[in-house]
């Protein structure tokens, strides 16, 4: 099949309305960090294990997800993960134990990677040109962000008249609302050459599990999980605890931001409305420079806007600077490594090998949540995991500059 050289394709409409859908719900889980911690009496770290598992979950299930699409077909699993997740939210609703929702947040989490990019991506990776996947990939990874936009606001909304169970409920109806856009994601044959339709998916695997530039990509892609983890599950309530009050002249009061658990929410929105301009951005330049090099200019910013936010007095001008600047570099790494992988290993496994390197992202993503829980029980702050993160920044930095960029197959070649 023959790609599409349109860039706004039915397939990049209906994968940016599944990311957004999804991701406006996962986002959103932060929110319900002090709403259920006060009505059971948990600790902090409870149910931050809780949402630690479920990003766990989710970077195990996502190379399951890649390879269940690449054999039967990517509306079958996403289907499967629409289903988990609605599922998952359902059974959370009516749990009252930390170790229900503990072991109920893999179902969400497996079901995130169902709907999420491993599976998305790969469709729209390959339906797109060579000229435009990078640009594509940039968009659709800004649909989940613009669900980011949506989903913690409308948690706090729907709080402040029912209780969390049913926004659980509530969320567990819409997530299955993605189902209506399965009709346009048609499968596309790669258009790859004719080595790489012959290989197995075994023999790239090999291929890519010997490769050094492979293993440095996979390493690079843990801190970016860590600090997004971190902020997204722990960053409202931070705020909450520590933001000075808002002043009654503010602006964000007249934006019906009246207090700093609302900030905590309408943060994290900014945060997705900046990402969706960093992540069209990377998608755009990653079609002319270095995809390495553009990962690690990434890196360092983040580096440099944790280290200054942590340093200085806590405001809420200072939290809106930081979301906006955190934002803007949010999932600007995911296009560039997705784009970095099929560059590198091909496009017609690609979904299962970003899958493999999507794990690192959320092992990082498990330590950056469950360490910001334990570490605020511990010493009654987050100031340790905020250098933690500022420490795997670095590291990434230093991680990619390595990487080879050129195809495998040429370098074996050559």
């Amino acid at each position: 099949m023959r790609q599409n050289t349109s860039l706004f394709t039915p397939v990049l409409i209906a994968g940016c309305f599944i990311l957004m859908t999804g991701f406006a719900i996962r986002a959103s889980f932060g929110v319900f960090q002090i709403p259920i911690a006060e009505e059971f009496g948990w600790l902090r770290s409870e149910f931050s294990l809780a949402i630690a598992i479920q990003n766990l979950a989710w970077g195990i299930g996502q190379p399951i997800f890649g390879a269940f699409a690449e054999k039967y077909g990517e509306r079958l699993a996403i289907i499967v993960g629409a289903l988990m997740y609605a599922a998952g939210l359902v059974f959370s609703a009516f749990a009252v134990t930390p170790e229900a929702h503990q072991l109920l947040e893999i179902l969400v989490g497996f079901g995130v990677a169902g709907t999420g990019f491993g599976v998305i991506l790969a469709v729209v990776g390959r339906a797109a040109s060579d000229e435009n996947r990078s640009m594509t990939l940039g968009i659709a990874t800004a649909a989940g962000s613009a669900g980011q936009i949506i989903g913690p606001p409308a948690a706090d909304f729907l709080l402040q008249s029912m209780n969390w169970s049913s926004v659980f409920l509530i969320f567990a109806g819409v997530i299955l609302v993605v189902l209506l856009a399965l009709p346009f994601m048609r499968s596309e044959t790669p258009m790859a050459s004719k080595a790489e339709l012959q290989e197995s998916m075994g023999e790239v695997l090999k291929k890519a599990f010997y490769d050094p530039s492979y293993s440095m990509i996979f390493l690079g892609f843990f801190s970016c999980g860590f600090q997004l983890g971190f902020v997204t599950a722990h960053f409202p309530a931070f705020i909450t605890e520590v933001c000075s009050a808002i002043d009654p002249d503010s602006v964000l009061r007249s934006l019906g931001v009246s207090s700093t658990s609302a900030l905590g929410a309408f943060s994290i929105a900014i945060i997705g409305a900046a990402n969706m301009v960093g992540t069209i951005a990377a998608g755009a330049l990653g079609k002319y420079y270095s995809k390495k090099y553009l990962l690690a200019l990434i890196y360092v910013g983040r580096t440099v806007a944790s280290v200054a936010f942590i340093m200085l007095p806590m405001t809420p001008t200072t939290v809106v600077l930081f979301s906006v600047v955190m934002g803007a570099l949010w999932l600007a790494t995911v296009p560039l490594t997705s784009g970095l992988v099929a560059h590198i290993y091909g496009l017609k496994y690609m979904g299962t090998l970003y899958g493999i390197v999507f794990f690192s992202h959320q092992l990082g993503s498990f330590l950056g949540v469950w360490l910001g829980g334990t570490l605020y029980d511990q010493f009654g702050s987050y100031d340790t995991v905020w250098w933690v993160g500022i420490a795997v920044g670095i590291f990434s930095v230093i991680i990619h500059l390595p990487v080879k960029e050129k195809p495998i197959q040429e370098r074996q070649l050559a």
